[in-house]
This record gives C-alpha cells, structure tokens and sequence, in this order.
C-alpha cells in the first residue's frame, strides 16, 4: 500500500498535484518569536492518506477486501477530525444509509478554514490489496467549496488522462482509435510505440479493438484506475 494525495481539483483529462511547502519556523535566535507555525493542508493531507495506508496494511494479501476497506476507512475518517478544514464529503464511500463513515454529504475536518469540496477512496483497488497485488493507493482530492463535479448516484463514468503535453487532444467524443493517433503525432512518435492503459473489462472491448486497429498497444490491468491515471500524466 502506498500513500497518495492531490490538493487540487482534477479535471477528466489533466493529473495535477498539490506541491507543498514545509511548515514554516522562525530561526532560532535569543528570543524566540512567539508566531506559531505554519500548518500546511497537504502536509496534513499526507497524514491522512497514509494513516488510511497502514490500517489496511495489515490485510494485504489476506482475501477479505471489505476488511482491507473498513480499516482504511476507520484510520483516515479518525485522521481527519483533526484537520483545520471545513470539508464536505463529494465522492466518498455511498450514501449516507449505506456508508456509515466518508458518506456523500459528511461535513468533516476541525470546522475551521477553508472550505472545501472532498472526494476520498481509502483503498482506491480493494481487490488488488486482498490479493497482495501492487497499485493500490489511498487517495483524497480537494477543491474550493462549490467546484467539484458531483457524478451523483451514477457507477461508471468515461476517464481519460495523460500529461500536460497531449492534455488537449483527448476527447472522450472523438474515437479512440483517432486520438491515438493524435498523441503519437504530438510526441513525434510511431503509433505502435503508444500504450494505452485500461481496465480489464467487458465494457472495453469495443475501446481495445479500436486501440489494436490503430496499431497501438493496450495495457490491461484488473483493478485500480487512480494508479493507471498517474502513470499516464507523470513525466518518467
């Protein structure tokens, strides 16, 4: 299990990442001031993310993945009461009958400024976690108070992503097969030299036939998505 955090709306195209800057300190001196420190929300963010990490740690590979979901989502809702935040829950765990904890609509965090718009998944790739598999992540998002999108009750949604450099190429109207093409030109490559990442699953097979036809290639992966839309937007 590792550790993720974005403080940054995301938007079905873009991966951006919150860049955080260390607590700030006054230097030690005869007289020590008295400003008290600068708390910085990604740093607590961390905290969070990573309390929910190793709550579930201790299930990997175990075959129970509602097990590994309910210690992530026990450690990181504990973590965030004491965030200095006024946080609504946007995407979370359900609705509220059917997530007792992280539901869609819990106010969460300390009260205190600011306001924001909070999409969580303590254990983004439960399946791969039962299973002792790589990928899994414990993930929060944040934005300001009124501008994240809200999917409502909805179960499948079209993503696509990939780095800054081909952001404005990817459309989810146009066909695949055609973007590929698209990104391999941008890049100054051979179509046979694109992957596409995607999840393993009957509803892609349309999309992957597409992909072959164009003469890219396809990476299936069985669960986890958030990882798959990293790699795709980071730079390595």
């Amino acid at each position: 299990m590792r550790a993720a955090v974005n403080v940054l709306a995301r938007g079905p195209t873009h991966c951006l990442g919150g860049a955080a800057r260390a607590y700030t300190l006054s230097a030690v001196t005869d007289h020590p001031s008295t400003t008290p420190p600068d708390r910085n929300l990604a740093l607590e963010l961390v905290r969070v993310t990573e309390a929910a990490a190793l709550g579930a740690s201790r299930l990997i590979g175990r075959g129970d993945k509602e097990a590994a979901d309910q210690a992530a989502v026990n450690a990181m809702r504990h973590m965030l009461d004491s965030v200095h935040m006024d946080g609504v829950v946007v995407i979370g765990e359900g609705e509220k009958d059917e997530a007792p904890m992280l539901f869609n609509g819990e106010r969460i965090g300390d009260g205190s400024a600011p306001a924001v718009d909070i999409a969580v998944d303590p254990v983004e790739g439960t399946t791969v976690t039962a299973r002792g598999m790589p990928s899994a992540l414990s993930v929060i998002a944040l934005s300001p108070r009124g501008t994240m999108f809200d999917p409502g009750p909805c179960v499948y949604m079209e993503k696509i992503a990939g780095g800054v450099e081909i952001a404005d190429l990817l459309d989810l109207d146009r066909p695949i097969g055609e973007t590929v093409e698209l990104v391999a030109a941008r890049k100054g490559i051979e179509v046979a030299d694109v992957t596409v990442v995607m999840l393993d699953r009957p509803r892609h097979t349309q999309a992957i036939a597409a992909i072959h036809e164009a003469g890219a290639r396809v990476r299936l992966i069985s669960d986890g998505d958030v990882s798959a839309g990293m790699l795709a937007c980071s730079e390595r």
